[in-house]
């Protein structure tokens, strides 16, 4: 089953339920794939195309969380801290913190990693390869903290 066919049988659920926070969330996921759809893209979505909708819904809560909570509208982050762990549930299981550091530390020795200046060619493999799987600001600081090691 595709995420366009998960997302319609969730949606049927949320409205038999009258959750209103998840059937909020169920509908911008809803809207994203229609967007994608119409986009004038001559091919069925793929897995890659999930991963990419649903990850860019995810930060576009974590966002808004950042901006409310800075506001003083603790109301507000709440709900799209529900409707984040309601995309969040769609998205592959992410990666810990730990996982991430041996799978950087694997790529750095392989690569030959020596300093800072190989950031780039660190985070484009572990990019490729972590896509969907962990989230991308956590890969960067954990690679520039593993580099920055390398230095000294």
């Amino acid at each position: 089953m595709n995420l366009e066919q998960k997302i319609s049988e969730e949606l049927k659920k949320a409205i038999k339920e009258g959750n209103q926070v998840r059937l909020d969330a169920l509908r911008s996921i809803r809207a994203a794939i229609l967007e994608f759809k119409k986009s004038g893209i001559d091919r069925e979505m793929n897995e890659e195309d999930e991963l990419r909708i649903l990850n860019s819904l995810a930060k576009k809560r974590k966002e808004a969380i950042e901006l409310y909570e800075r506001g003083g509208r603790n109301d507000l982050a709440e709900k799209e801290r529900q409707e984040l762990d309601i995309i969040h549930s769609f998205l592959p299981a992410q990666m810990t913190e730990e996982e991430i550091r041996t799978f950087l530390n694997n790529i750095i020795i392989e690569i030959g990693a020596k300093s800072p200046s190989d950031f780039g060619k660190v985070m484009g493999r572990a990019m490729k390869d972590l896509k969907g799987k962990a989230d991308g600001n956590l890969v960067q600081a954990i690679a520039k903290e593993l580099l920055s090691q390398k230095t000294v």
